[in-house]
Parts: C-alpha cells; sequence; structure tokens
C-alpha cells in the first residue's frame, strides 16, 4: 500500500530529490540513502550502490556483503543545499506489501539489510495509513528484528486527517492492539497521529482534532530536531551493550569448553550441551553473576555453536582481558559520558 513514506520525505526536505515516484502503491521499491553532497556546487546527483559502498569516506561498505542482486536496489542521493541533511542522513525503503506479493522481486535478504540498518540507525519510522493497518507477514519479520532497537522505534500514523474523530480512535486502539501482538511488550513504542506531508490539515476535520494532529506533527519534528544532540549518547550506549555481550559471550564459551572432557566423548557431550542449551545459559549465569537480559538469542546461538566442531579449540578465557574490560565499564565509559554531557 502506498503509505506516503517518499511523500514525508519529501515533506522533510522541502523539495523534491532525484529519482523520486510517488503514487497509490509502493513506488519505492529500493533502499535510496539520502545525504548531502560533499560538493557545494552543481546540482543533486545519484549514485549507484556498488559505487557508493566503494566510497572510503561513507559508511556503507558493510553492504558489499549482500551481493550485485541487493546492490542494484540501493542508490545514493547526494543533494545540494538542503540543511536538515546538515546533521543527519534519510533513508527510504522499499514498502511493504501482503501476502504473496512481499516475496516478488526480493532475490537478496531483505531482512538481513533491514536489520544492517536498524543496528546504524538512531531513529526508525514505521509508517502505517489510517486506511489500511493489516500487518503483513513480512512486516511482522521486521518488526521482530528491530526489538533489540525498540527505543529507536517511532511509528507513524498517516493521513489520519481522512477520517472522523471516532474512525480515529478507533483506528488508533486497533493499530495499538495490533502492535502490542506483533512486539509482545506492555509498552508500545510511541506513536504519531497526523497527516505527514506537505499539503494543510483537511478542512472537514473539527477543532479539537485538527489542533492534535498539528501538535502530535510539531512533536515528532522536535524528536527528529534532537537527533544530533542525542546521538553521541546513543553510541555510547550501543558501546556499552556491545561491550556486556562480548564479556557474556566469551564467559558462555568458557563455561561450554569447561564441560567438556579432556579425552574421549567431546562430541558427544558437546553435542547435549547444545541441545540443553537454555539451561546451560542458566547456570552460567548463576556461576558467574552474569545478568540473563545480556544472553544471546537461544536459537540463534545454538545455531551458531552446531558449526563448531570442537569448543575446546576456542582459547581459554584470559582473566587480565576481563579485568580490563570491567574497568571499561567502572572507568572509561562514564568519563566518557561526562565528556559528552560536556560538550
Amino acid at each position: 500500500h502506498g503509505f506516503g513514506k517518499t511523500s514525508f520525505i519529501r515533506y522533510l526536505l522541502g523539495r523534491d530529490f532525484p529519482g523520486i515516484r510517488i503514487g497509490p502503491e509502493p513506488t519505492t521499491d529500493r533502499f535510496t540513502v539520502i545525504m548531502e553532497s560533499e560538493s557545494k556546487q552543481g546540482g543533486d546527483k545519484i549514485t549507484p550502490g556498488a559505487a557508493l559502498c566503494a566510497q572510503g569516506d561513507r559508511p556503507f561498505s558493510g553492504l558489499s556483503p549482500f551481493g550485485n542482486n541487493f546492490l542494484s536496489r540501493l542508490e545514493g542521493v547526494e543533494m545540494v543545499g538542503c540543511n536538515v541533511l546538515s546533521n543527519i542522513t534519510l533513508v527510504d525503503t522499499p514498502g511493504i506489501l501482503a501476502g504473496q506479493k512481499q516475496s516478488l522481486g526480493r532475490n537478496y535478504d531483505y531482512e538481513a539489510v533491514m536489520k544492517w540498518f536498524a543496528e546504524r540507525s538512531d531513529l526508525i519510522i514505521i509508517m502505517f495509513d489510517a486506511h489500511k493497518l493489516d500487518i503483513s507477514d513480512e512486516l511482522k519479520g521486521v518488526i521482530e528484528l528491530f526489538k533489540p532497537h525498540s527505543d529507536k522505534i517511532r511509528v507513524l500514523l498517516n493521513k489520519a486527517d481522512s477520517v472522523s474523530t471516532q474512525q480515529l480512535m478507533r483506528v488508533y486502539g486497533a493499530l495499538m492492539w495490533s502492535l502490542g501482538k506483533v512486539m509482545n511488550t506492555p509498552e508500545v513504542c510511541r506513536v504519531y497521529i497526523s497527516s505527514f506531508w506537505d499539503k494543510p490539515l483537511s478542512p472537514k476535520i473539527g477543532g479539537d482534532q485538527h489542533q492534535l494532529l498539528s501538535q502530535e506533527k510539531a512533536d515528532l519534528f522536535a524528536d527528529i530536531h534532537q537527533l544530533p544532540q542525542n546521538a553521541v549518547m546513543r553510541r555510547i550506549n550501543e558501546l556499552v551493550k556491545r561491550a556486556r555481550s562480548v564479556k557474556v559471550h566469551a564467559y558462555i564459551i568458557h563455561y561450554l569448553r569447561k564441560q567438556l572432557p579432556y579425552t574421549f566423548g567431546k562430541r558427544e557431550k558437546q553435542r547435549r550441551l547444545i541441545d540443553r542449551l537454555d539451561r546451560e545459559f542458566v547456570m552460567c549465569a548463576r556461576r558467574y553473576e552474569l545478568p540473563r537480559g545480556d544472553f544471546p538469542a537461544l536459537g540463534t546461538f545454538r545455531n551458531a555453536l552446531l558449526e563448531v566442531r570442537d569448543l575446546s579449540e576456542f582459547q581459554k578465557l584470559d582473566k587480565k582481558m576481563v579485568k580490563d574490560m570491567d574497568r571499561v565499564f567502572s572507568v572509561d565509559i562514564p568519563d566518557l559520558l561526562e565528556k559528552a554531557r560536556s560538550t
């Protein structure tokens, strides 16, 4: 469905961008990275995906492993004289369809690409149309991938001026119920309700609804405006999460390695450990006083272990490195936070 993503981006930019296509059906069939041009002269230009990934001064080289099928669906747009892009970069993603259509033309790992962008984004906007609230299987899968980044997610309920106040209340309730089921959390992310494009709100809506939608739009723009200021703190937060994950990962391997016999029966013991990995996680957390919330996803970690021929071939846990990491948490991170607050 045409949810209005591209129209919203045009509204943010204040003008069209190269390659823009807007229509009632999803017209975005590619990932479009919209950024400020390094050259202050000349016009806007489009950079093909492969060339974009080859630019050493851009943070997109990590997309190369997704292959040519994906790179042909990626493009960079460099815009001259667009103030919004002086501090942020926007990514317009392909629209998501319901049913079998969603898989047509997806000859690359769509979910893996979405995960790559989610991990590196400061804000993730999921847009819904007030007239079409169905959440397809593909969208459910994407939202599942976004769960570790729930603090970054904002939901936009678009075209809210095309329904009455009573209908809007029903639509909003239905959306929150659907999101709650998919995200499986008691608290759903922030939802902004308005009409996010460059046209004025419909004169058919009442004064109270008009005021609500105007305020919601202003709140969203204030949220976006805060991104550059919050980016440093978010980077530090991501660093802490990654460091905690590394520490837990090291202890898990150390714990599993210690369970293996020195001589015979290693392979059979390793298989049993992997089969009952949920129990081993609990025992590992208890023995080394590790927070269970820092442990990796059980299924993903189990699949990774199944590809390891012999766990005992991993190096022993270096206690000195663990102490160094603890010092990072107790000394270096607080120093970073203090410097970030003072700048």
